[in-house]
């Protein structure tokens, strides 16, 4: 009977407290072995551990699922937890990308450990889906001597740049370089490893708008000195702009080139702050701000507020820099505002040395999800808007062009300069190079790696001098690729590669030439008829003036010229748009 009844009671319990009611159990008979034969002590304290565990899923407030599942529900808390890991461990294919693909990551890897990076038993992509592309070869393979490919910017020493208060003192750039990451969003041994690695493989290292730290220093690679918003190393107490101080850092020999950051891929248009608590001594020294105090980066600069200002601030930063190359990078946004720094820069005689052309795609560092997600121009479109604009007024020339975002492969160096780009920078691809294992840690100062961490062991995983060989190897491998690829397709340099070197698969029965699918626009096209060129040009052209980065007023949209079947057809099918605004 007595039997019975406890049958009874346990069956009346919901199943979701069977964890609990099995720790009571568990507890009440390891008590009882411990209090009468002295044995079962661990029982008795897991138990009793469990049990406090218990009892406080039922008390407390914020989880309804642990107060229906005491115990249990730190399970599904858990699994939660480690669902990236399963995911990217067990579940994900090679190919998915999100965002990048265990193709890509394992690629980096072995060519930053110096391993074969040959494939057996043929592609792992479908040739037949739309938007496959590859690179058409040539009967006729050249044979080139070395893999260093290098581009002139700020001119040349044959050649002088042109325009106002040109630069003098141009520099031989790698087509493959490391983007900009701040100290502060890297650890220490991570800016110490690139920079290392740069020095030793022969390319530049972007600082970033955290500015020059001491560990940028140590080894002495090549640097771009990025200036942002917030003028970290170059900033007057109020945040504005400090003349004596940029000349201190800029005129630095190992300091190479200056970039002026008007916005990135992963949040433009969006500000930053950087909590006082993370305001270590370190980042405060390299940013020139006060320790444990909120650090502010405005969404916007304070030392101009019009394209001609623009300009002429980037002819002051070249002038007191010594006469170094001097740009900036920004991610497209409004077209009238790119039109409109374009027009400044015909009305003043003054041009950047470059430009860094950010994807949306791109982004090392943390931002809002809708940001990420829902804002900025991807970078080829980005990349064919600057391109054909700088060929539209004849200024192609003076200005070289940098592209950024999700550039891992020779393919993707290959892709991009034939769009329109001299160089590419890359900024996770050398993270992975450094050992970043896509944990998406990066913002919580627990990186797994020492990658993205300010904490002094987590750091200590990341051994600088074999860090450093592996940035190098992973340069010198993807340089190696690309020279292999230069080749085959019958040409001496990257520069000579071209749209109609790149075929993308349209659907099942089409191919076209990447040429015959993107915006083209011939050189002093825009200064010559205006009404012959592409919508995007004929809508916002009209609309951009040098005096304000606002539209002179409301867009109003040229209607699409008639189609016929043929073409209406066709622009169905065509996953690769010709331009960007219509």
């Amino acid at each position: 009977m007595g039997v019975s009844a406890v049958n009874r009671f346990l069956n009346s319990l919901p199943l979701r407290y069977g964890a609990l009611i099995v720790s009571v159990v568990v507890f009440g008979a390891s008590l009882y072995t411990q209090t009468t034969a002295g044995k079962g002590l661990w029982w008795l304290i897991a138990s009793a551990v469990l049990v406090l565990v218990g009892l406080h899923d039922l008390l407390q407030k914020p989880h309804a699922i642990l107060r229906n599942y005491p115990i249990m529900g730190h399970f599904r808390f858990f699994f939660e937890f480690i669902r990236p890991e399963i995911r990217q461990y067990f579940i994900e294919g090679d190919t998915e990308a999100q965002p990048f693909s265990r193709a890509q990551r394992s690629l980096v890897y072995q060519r930053a450990k110096g391993q074969v990076d040959n494939r057996p038993f043929g592609t792992q992509l479908d040739v037949g889906q739309q938007g496959y592309e590859w690179v058409n070869h040539s009967m006729q393979p050249t044979k080139l001597g070395s893999h260093d490919f290098r581009v002139w910017i700020g001119g040349s020493p044959e050649q002088a740049q042109e325009g106002h208060e040109p630069c003098s003192r141009p520099y031989h750039a790698s087509v493959f370089n490391i983007s900009a990451m701040s100290f502060g969003a890297l650890s220490g041994n991570a800016i110490q490893a690139l920079n290392q690695g740069a020095r030793m493989g022969g390319f530049i290292h972007d600082t970033g708008e955290g500015s020059i730290s001491q560990y940028h220093r140590m080894h002495g690679g090549d640097l771009i000195w990025e200036v942002a918003s917030g003028y970290f190393g170059c900033r007057n107490a109020d945040g504005t702009f400090s003349e004596e101080k940029f000349i201190a850092n800029a005129t630095d020999p190992q300091v190479k080139m200056i970039e002026l950051k008007l916005s990135q891929g992963a949040k433009p248009g969006h500000g930053g702050m950087l909590p006082g608590a993370k305001v270590t001594a370190e980042i405060a020294a390299a940013r020139g701000i006060p320790v444990g105090v909120d650090c502010i980066s405005p969404s916007s600069h304070s030392a101009f507020s019009t394209p001609v200002e623009l300009m002429q601030f980037i002819g002051k930063l070249r002038r007191l820099s010594g006469g170094k190359p001097t740009g900036f990078k920004f991610c497209v946004g409004h077209p009238w505002e790119w039109f409109a720094m374009v027009k400044a820069m015909l009305e003043t005689n003054i041009t950047p040395d470059f430009i860094v052309v950010d994807g949306a795609e791109g982004g090392t560092g943390a931002a809002p999800v809708e940001f990420v997600d829902h804002v900025g121009v991807p970078l080829q479109e980005g990349l064919l808007l600057v391109h054909n604009t700088l060929l539209g007024v004849n200024l192609r020339h003076r200005i070289k062009i940098g592209a950024a975002g999700k550039v891992i492969t020779a393919f993707d160096i290959a892709r991009m300069m034939a769009l329109g780009a001299d160089w590419c920078n890359s900024g996770r691809g050398f993270m992975m190079a450094l050992g970043c294992i896509q944990a998406q840690s990066c913002h919580t100062g627990t990186c797994p790696t020492g990658v993205t961490t300010q904490d002094a062991v987590r750091q200590q995983a990341l051994v600088v001098p074999d860090k450093a060989t592996r940035v190098a190897n992973f340069h010198k491998n993807t340089l190696h690729a690309l020279q292999e690829l230069v080749q085959a397709a019958g040409l001496k340099h990257p520069n000579e590669i071209t749209a109609h070197h790149i075929v993308r698969r349209l659907d099942d029965t089409q191919v076209s030439l990447l040429s015959n699918l993107i915006l083209r626009v011939e050189p002093g096209g825009l200064l010559q008829n205006l009404q012959r060129q592409h919508k995007v040009f004929q809508n916002y052209w009209p609309l951009a003036t040098a005096q304000s980065f606002q539209p002179l007023h409301e867009p109003v949209l040229r209607p699409s010229a008639p189609a016929s079947a043929d073409n209406a057809a066709q622009s169905q099918t065509l996953p690769l748009r010709h331009g960007i605004w219509t």
